[in-house]
This record gives structure tokens, sequence and C-alpha cells, in this order.
């Protein structure tokens, strides 16, 4: 299947009223074509794995084929410039939550560029490393408890940041991995306490939020 067969039957599959709904979850609809999630993730599954396709399809600039790239792409095959030029080119947080949690969690430098991101200043690259954090501890069972310790941190220092899609991401990491198990649910706990302590909304917002889930868990 070539890129203009992709893009015929994603124009198929689309919805005029999906892509108007786009717009309530604060997903950016101005390059996409309004298909579904399921609709994309059954072309994923027709095509399987291809990484030289899914970094054209990259290049197309069009919201669902960026998402398809990251459901058929080799995590073995990604490379540092590519996750930095991928992550440049984020408009909108569900395209950076589908390509951290469906194929940058899974390589070889998922922990390295999560660090990295986290402290950009752009808004969709510094969510992509919480997204990181968040979506290795989801999806990489075997990861060790030492791994995750340096994302405590650095979720504690970014606490301040307000912006939505950043402030919803620190959480998402500092639960998920909160989530892992008992010995890391405690330093997360204790860390959403320190951070509760800061004298911002967005970190008093994250803590509580974190700490509602968590401690029922302890």
């Amino acid at each position: 299947m070539n890129i203009e067969d992709i893009i015929e039957r994603l124009k198929q599959a689309s919805n005029a009223l999906h892509l108007e709904g786009m717009k309530r979850y604060g997903i950016d609809n101005s390059k996409a074509l309004g298909v579904s999630m399921p609709k994309v993730r059954a072309l994923a599954k027709e095509i399987k794995k291809d990484q030289a396709l899914s970094l054209e399809l990259w290049e197309t600039d069009i919201h669902e084929c960026q998402i398809l790239a990251s459901m058929i792409g080799n995590p073995k095959l990604v490379t540092p410039q590519q996750m930095d030029k991928w992550v440049a080119d984020f408009h909108s947080w569900d395209v950076c939550d589908q390509v951290c949690g469906n194929l940058f969690d899974r390589t070889d430098f998922a922990l390295d560029k999560a660090i990295e991101y986290s402290s950009h200043k752009g808004e969709y690259i510094k969510r992509a490393g919480f997204v990181l954090m968040a979506e290795f501890a989801v999806n990489n069972k075997k990861a060790e408890d030492e791994e995750f310790m340096p994302f405590f941190p650095i979720i504690e220092r970014e606490a301040w940041d307000d912006r939505n899609f950043v402030k919803k991401a620190v959480n998402w990491a500092l639960r998920q991995i909160g989530k892992r198990n008992a010995a890391l649910r405690q330093v997360a706990i204790a860390v959403a306490k320190r951070i509760a302590q800061q004298e911002t909304k967005a970190a008093k917002w994250i803590a509580k939020d974190a700490l509602a889930e968590l401690e029922k868990r302890s």
C-alpha cells in the first residue's frame, strides 16, 4: 500500500461530524480529515510495521497520517534525530500522546528523551517529555524501579507550569509511575505532598489530583 492509497482510504473513512467533534476535546483539527481512532488502528493492523512508510506518512503533515505513522513505525529503527524532528512538528496534544505511546516509549532513547524534553519551552515538546514518562511506566512492565527515580525531581521541579497540556502530562506521569507498585507509590505520594506546598495553582492541582488517586491505593 502506498501513500496515495492510504490517504484515499482515510478520506473515505472521514466523517465531518467527527472532524467538528475534535474541537470539543481541544484537538487542533486544522490538518485533520476527521477519521476516528478505531478506523486508523484498523488500517495500521492491515499495513503492519513499515518504518519507511511511517516516515513518508509523517511528512504528509496530515493529522491522521501522522498518528498512523506512529502505529506502523519500528521502535528499533527510530533514531534520536527522528524523535527530535517529530516532536518539533507536534501541533496537537493527541498526536503527541499517540506518537509517545505507540512508538517513542518503546525506543532505546525513551528515558533520555523524556528527561531532555521535560525542560523544553515548547508546550507540546515539554508535554512529550512527561507523556513519555507516563507511557513508559504503563507499557514497560519489566522496567526496574530505579529507572523511574530520576523522573521524580523533574516532576516536582516542573509542577509550576500552568499550561493545560503540560500540567496534565506532569500529573499523568506522577500518577502512572506511582501506580506501578507500592514502593513507587510511596515515593510518588511524598513528591505530591511536596508539590502541594508550592505556591502555584498548577502545582496544587497536580498534587491534589494525584493524591486523590494514589492514596486510595495505599
